[in-house]
């Protein structure tokens, strides 16, 4: 990856009050011109590897993006910390740190996140749809609206090749999603009794898809299943676009303080029109003319609408 891609998405080290030249682990230096193993750590993750003997601050940054390019987010800052043995913890790399023995070093986020500019991209893109199932069609407000919608932006993920996920509530209990909805081609098809969709599987299917940055969500119930997927994706660092007029609850209420919460989060609250003309971005692009005919009736304007 490219240098300045480097130093954009993630932060220099902080200078720390230890000095050090060394790495504090058990090895002895090794000469100018070899290798040093280092332990990359990031997340729940640790993966043996080398660099040059000698390698700084910005060799070690290279290392992490080849070693876990696909799982860093690069909407956030970051520092790079060594396990010091004489703490007994990780410290902020030394100003001027020079790998010269094996060390154990960690790449870790800062909670304050870049400004989210809600940017959509097909192939960063993934579509989450969430427990449109049979048994609640009587409960939830609007429920043929929002199926209506749902199709529209289903059509519109296969158009775009754009991998969508579909989870299923307690299916034995409460039905299979619900027929007006065309799966044909989704990724995955899970039950789940976990209210969040950010399940096991769905997790590692996450993982098999290179660069997923967004996710865009629809479905029910807008304050449990929607809102817990919804906070749970933004902290891992994924971003969450929540399609408004694709979800309900059965109460307007839970629905509209729902949204409100979720807004004031830094999750984008947005339509299923303005998602797909975002992936689309130009009338140029190749499949403009099949989005277009998506949207050419307007999405249903129901009760929805005064309760965002």
């Amino acid at each position: 990856m490219a240098a300045a891609t480097e130093s954009a998405a993630l932060a220099h080290s902080h200078p720390s009050s230890n000095s050090g030249g060394g790495g504090g682990g058990a090895a002895g230096s090794l000469s100018a011109g070899g290798t040093v193993p280092v332990l990359f750590c990031f997340s729940v993750f640790a993966r043996p590897s080398t660099v040059p003997h000698g390698a700084g601050h910005e060799l070690l940054i290279q290392k992490f993006l080849s070693l876990y390019g696909d799982q860093i987010d690069m909407h956030r800052k970051f520092v790079v910390q060594l396990f010091a043995d004489e703490w007994g913890q990780y410290v902020d790399l030394p100003k001027g740190f020079l790998v010269s023995e094996r060390c154990k070093v960690r790449l870790v986020p800062l909670q304050i996140q870049l400004t989210t500019l809600g940017n959509l991209t097909p192939s960063s893109t993934v579509f989450f749809c969430c427990d449109m199932q049979e048994r609640f069609r009587p409960a939830i407000k609007y429920f043929g609206d929002i199926i209506s919608v749902g199709q529209r932006l289903l059509q519109g993920a296969r158009i775009l090749g754009i991998p969508v996920i579909v989870t299923e509530q307690y299916p034995k209990g409460l039905g299979s999603t619900v027929q007006e909805l065309d799966l044909t081609g989704v990724k995955l098809v899970l039950p789940k009794t976990k209210f969040s969709m950010v399940i096991p599987e769905v997790e590692a299917a996450l993982a098999e898809i290179p660069g997923v940055r967004s996710v865009v969500l629809f479905g029910v119930e807008t304050h449990v299943c929607i809102q817990q997927t919804a906070l749970e994706l933004v902290g891992r660092g994924v971003e969450v676009h929540i399609v408004a007029d694709a979800t309900s609850s059965r109460s307007m209420m839970d629905r509209m303080f729902a949204l409100e919460r979720l807004a004031r989060t830094g999750i984008i609250v947005t339509t299923s029109e303005a998602v797909l003309l975002q992936l689309v971005a130009d009338k140029d692009h190749p499949k403009f003319k099949e989005i277009q005919n998506l949207i050419k009736a307007s999405a249903p304007e129901s009760g929805l609408l005064s309760k965002v």
